[in-house]
């Protein structure tokens, strides 16, 4: 157990590492926040920062020395860099499968999980060969660092594929799913493998960009939460995880369809911090530090979280202007399309 006052260290400075940081700071710890950019907004609330590249092994390991635990708010991380590291909560092996979609798909396929029909591409011929054997339509994805859309290509018909030049090595292609809904299960798994699940939200996209997530998820939803449950399970025992642990889903006519993971604090969960009686954030610093896990039950009887993406934050007054709205501004200093600026946060009392 790490008592309150030690330095946590957090790998990536944007609005994950953020809130956790705040949420530590709750707790009486302080972070300490390691990031490539000079403007991380996390490091606006921190009690330490270190800029530095991924590549700077000196700085990543004066970093370290200076913090009892370590966690990390995105999933790129350089897996290189942290091997050995036995104070790294969720475990470098949640890097590992996450950061790669070929691996990730087969983690969960293991485990019992089911993916929509899938192909690794690495070359023109595999790309036909996907085709021909999963059908259109399709999406090519890269194997790693997509996230919000980016890194993705869709392919409707046989023009599409003709016309499509492979951007690289290292891809996934990917059969279309009719679905009805998208969904998250997020839970966190404490150090003696105590597992507690928050409500899973019914998300809604807008561009390849979680826009709204909305507690308590309709009946087709629920239906397929335990079956997905399941899975997240297995996967966090699988791992020995320790943190918060997001799987992504689609609910469909035969059940949830495995979509991917994330081994951190999730942009769905973002409800949680009014909307649960132990917030995502608090409770991935409970668990990292070995503290006893937070109630995941619902404060509200429902909630609804809106994203902020591109100017919608300059709507700051009137959100502000309806006293039941929270609002989490995130400090970016550059307000660009497809960027999250913020979320709005509304109980359902």
């Amino acid at each position: 157990m790490i008592p309150p006052g030690e330095t946590i260290g957090i790998l990536g400075g944007g609005q994950l590492g953020r809130m956790i940081a705040l949420a530590a700071a709750n707790l009486g710890y302080r972070c300490h926040v390691y990031a490539p950019e000079p403007d991380a907004i996390a490091a606006d609330v921190c009690a330490a920062s270190t800029c530095a590249d991924w590549a700077d092994s000196a700085a990543l390991e004066r970093f370290m020395a200076a913090c009892a635990v370590i966690t990390y708010e995105f999933e790129n991380v350089p897996v290189a860099a942290l091997a050995g590291e036995g104070r790294m909560f969720p475990p470098v092996r949640a890097l590992e499968v996450a950061q790669d979609r070929v691996h990730e798909k087969r983690f969960a396929e293991e485990l019992g999980g089911r993916a929509a029909p899938w192909a690794a591409v690495d070359t023109a011929a595999d790309f036909a060969a996907a085709v021909a054997r999963i059908g259109m339509p399709g999406i090519v994805k890269t194997r790693r660092d997509g996230y919000d859309g980016k890194g993705q290509w869709r392919i409707m018909d046989a023009g599409a594929a003709a016309a499509f030049a492979l951007p690289g090595a290292g891809l996934v292609y990917e059969g279309f799913v009719a679905f009805e809904h998208e969904f998250s299960v997020i839970l966190v798994r404490g150090a003696d493998g105590d597992v507690r699940f928050w409500d899973s939200a019914d998300n809604a996209h807008r561009h390849g960009i979680l826009a709204r997530s909305t507690v308590p998820a309709p009946p087709a939803i629920l239906a397929q939460v335990a079956e997905a449950r399941g899975l997240a399970r297995k996967v966090a025992d699988a791992l020995g995880y320790v943190g918060v642990l997001t799987l992504e889903f689609f609910a469909t006519a035969d059940g949830p369809v495995f979509n991917e993971m994330a081994p951190r604090v999730h942009n769905s969960g973002h409800w949680t911090i009014e909307g649960a009686l132990t917030s995502q954030f608090e409770n991935h610093v409970r668990a990292i530090c070995g503290l006893p896990l937070g109630s995941t039950q619902l404060a509200a009887r429902g909630v609804v979280m809106d994203n902020l993406i591109g100017d919608d934050a300059h709507d700051w007054p009137a959100i502000l202007s309806d006293p039941a709205n929270h609002l989490h501004l995130y400090g970016k200093a550059a307000v660009r399309p497809g960027r999250k600026m913020g979320h709005v946060t509304r109980l359902v009392l």
